[in-house]
């Protein structure tokens, strides 16, 4: 089954109920059939947005203990690749989770992410290919 990338904002906003698109995260996430790939940085956002709301931080580490948010490369081995992600798109402020994750579709071959952050609309992975957002923001 192919991986499908996993952002910061479709974890919070599936454990924040008070989140606009709470409800459309969590009938994205439920209906994947492949596993949820996602990086440390991700993870620590999401620790950092979500850690007044209780029990939350715990649901996500939880979640990564149980390995439904499978972490497949450590930004170790990442880290140069990484770096020239972010000096490619220097000029649009992107995010170190975001850079991460471009590397991961490139690893892992997939462009598939849930997202709701529209910069994933104009970051490419691999040569040239675009991500494809799967959250239904319309729902």
């Amino acid at each position: 089954m192919k991986p499908i990338l996993l952002d910061t904002s479709t974890i919070v906003a599936s454990l924040d109920r008070s989140e606009r698109f709470h409800k459309a995260c969590v009938d994205s996430i439920a209906e994947i059939a492949g596993p949820l790939v996602t990086c440390e940085a991700v993870i620590a956002e999401c620790c950092y947005l979500l850690r007044n709301l209780q029990g939350a931080t715990d649901a996500v580490l939880q979640n990564v203990e149980a390995r439904v948010f499978q972490i497949p490369l450590s930004l170790q081995d990442m880290a140069g690749p990484v770096r020239r992600i972010l000096r490619k798109y220097d000029d649009s402020d992107i995010e170190l989770a975001d850079a991460c994750l471009i590397h991961l579709a490139g690893e892992l071959n997939t462009g598939e992410i849930l997202t709701l952050d529209s910069d994933f609309e104009h970051y490419r992975w691999g040569r040239k290919s675009r991500f494809k957002l799967l959250v239904n923001r319309h729902a």
